[in-house]
């Protein structure tokens, strides 16, 4: 769990010192000690070194994801963090496709996110890499809200070859 906490405090310094609000608080830890602990949380090396974090599962924030957008047919991406060590690689992508193919195996239809609604360079990010955005839900207590989708099995077929152990 501190391996994915260390992450996401580095992901938040790079944020701030290119001017970003994203992320700007501390990681929410119990969030992470829950993911861990249903296994749902992943981590990925190089050289033996923690470089990228992704959570994914089933739980689709109430408060974006509506019973119309039917939120048990999809896989929900939270916490996409690649160190700046292992940027430019397409490692993010990697993860992405790798758990789209999870969404797929498991009978599902989509693979969704909400991202941070004020960074637009992430959303692009996810539109050139085949997301669809659905709406941009704005509370005045979140900064997330920008929701995306693609189908599960989706595949872009960049980044590194991964390997599960």
């Amino acid at each position: 769990m501190s391996i994915i906490v260390e992450l996401m405090e580095d992901a938040r310094a790079w944020l701030a010192s290119n001017g970003s609000d994203q992320w700007q608080y501390a990681p929410r830890v119990d969030r992470i000690q829950a993911a861990v602990a249903a296994g749902s949380a992943w981590i990925a090396e190089s050289d033996h070194r923690p470089v990228a974090t992704i959570t994914i599962d089933g739980n689709a924030d109430p408060e974006f994801w509506t019973w119309e957008d039917d939120p048990d047919s999809a896989m929900y991406v939270h916490r996409l963090v690649v160190n700046r060590s292992a940027a430019g690689r397409e490692l993010g992508t990697a993860l992405l496709d790798w758990s789209s193919r999870r969404a797929s195996a498991a009978g599902l239809r989509w693979q969704r996110l909400d991202a941070w609604a004020s960074n637009e360079d992430l959303h692009r990010y996810y539109q050139t890499r085949g997301w669809t955005h659905l709406r941009t839900v704005r509370l005045p207590h979140r900064g997330s809200g920008a929701l995306f989708q693609r189908p599960a099995g989706a595949q872009t077929g960049t980044g590194p070859d991964l390997v599960e152990k």
